[in-house]
């Protein structure tokens, strides 16, 4: 796997005519290594493969980065670097451009020997677009965990607890499950709040007769899940479930659109004039969703802006629509959806329907 991943990463070196590159970016690093400590850096060029870090990851990374030269730093992991790209001759050197700091930028560079520059910005996360086996295998675990946690959680809420207090539950239940931490702060809004469509959970109470949306997910071996439910406390309105119905609608048309060859803009249209058909229009300002994996955002998205020409298989994205009236009611629905050969599977499974909590 990271044999795979390190040719790929060479290919698109020799690409940009580069030396070498530095990636600094800590899932980066994870992934093209297999390492999982932070203030370290790695240097690989089309011969070599460095992994720069101190002396307290010196064993962790000799396991987990077998196919890296481990190189210890005693006074600073930007001198070391440089002495390193100074003995291996590198001149011409590629960086993260949307992940190094302008200050690490700077200081690299002066450390650098005369004619060795950092002059080829890359954008590295767009290799990790299309997931591997052992990925989607990571995401489809942390999907299930967040789908146990929706089971055991509309058994807890109630009229009366807090939104923190449904919050903390979630996150109890997923780390019992085997879940690292929460993939993200937790998002429980109810009531006017639901308006909100990244509503932290607060001390607010509970009350009857109010949505409940939850927007949680769970990190298992680094790889992230995301899922939006939204349930009724108490009886639903004939309001609330034509609500309810449209987003739903929405949400599943969303669903059936990703498919191989789709670009992610017309995903996301299509989904915006169903809910502007609806009159909701002006009520869904957010992207219809965005991929995941060892981060919580990641490419490709699928919005208004998107640059995905093609979905492909392997790719994972949410499909998450909403609709949000300020000051009196919300909700949104979400799934994480993985792009096969023919087209799409849902690894977020729990049920979509309206689910009053009576």
């Amino acid at each position: 796997m990271i044999v795979e991943r390190l040719s790929r990463l060479r290919d698109f070196l020799r690409e940009k005519k580069a030396d070498a590159v530095v990636v600094n970016k800590e899932v980066n690093l994870h992934y093209f290594s297999g390492f999982r400590g932070d203030d370290s850096l790695l240097l690989v060029s089309p011969d070599d493969a460095l992994l720069v870090t101190d002396s307290r990851y010196t064993e962790q990374a000799a396991e987990q980065a077998p196919l890296f030269e481990v190189i210890e730093q005693k006074e600073g992991l930007l001198d070391k670097a440089a002495e390193c790209a100074k003995a291996h001759g590198w001149k011409k050197l590629a960086f993260e451009g949307n992940a190094m700091l302008y200050d690490t930028f700077v200081k690299f560079g002066e450390r650098l020997e005369k004619k060795a520059a950092l002059d080829v910005p890359v954008h590295l996360d767009k290799l990790r677009e299309v997931k591997e086996a052992e990925e989607i295998a990571c995401i489809r675990k942390a999907c299930e965990i967040g789908d146990a946690a929706f089971l055991d959680i509309v058994k807890f809420i109630r009229p009366g607890i807090s939104e923190r207090e449904v919050a903390a539950q979630l996150e109890m239940t997923m780390r019992s499950l085997g879940s690292e931490r929460p993939a993200f702060t937790t998002i429980v809004a109810s009531g006017e709040r639901g308006s909100l469509p990244h509503g932290i959970a607060t001390e607010k109470l509970i009350v009857s007769g109010e949505f409940v949306t939850m927007d949680y997910g769970a990190v298992y071996e680094g790889y992230h899940s995301d899922m939006t439910r939204t349930v009724c406390v108490g009886p639903a309105s004939d309001e609330q479930r034509a609500l309810y119905g449209t987003v739903l609608d929405a949400q599943e048309f969303g669903v059936s659109l990703v498919k191989p060859g789709v670009p992610g803009k017309e995903v996301d249209g299509l989904v915006r004039q169903r809910i502007a058909a609806a009159g909701y229009g002006k009520n869904f300002g957010h992207g219809l969703g965005h991929s995941l994996g060892l981060e919580i955002h990641e490419e490709p998205r699928l919005s208004t802006k998107s640059d995905c020409e093609s979905l492909l298989p392997g790719m994972l994205v949410t499909v998450e629509p909403g609709v949000y009236l300020p000051g009196k009611s919300g909700l949104r629905i979400e799934d994480t959806v993985l792009v096969t050969e023919t087209g799409s599977e849902r690894l977020t499974k729990s049920s979509k329907e309206l689910m009053e909590i009576l």
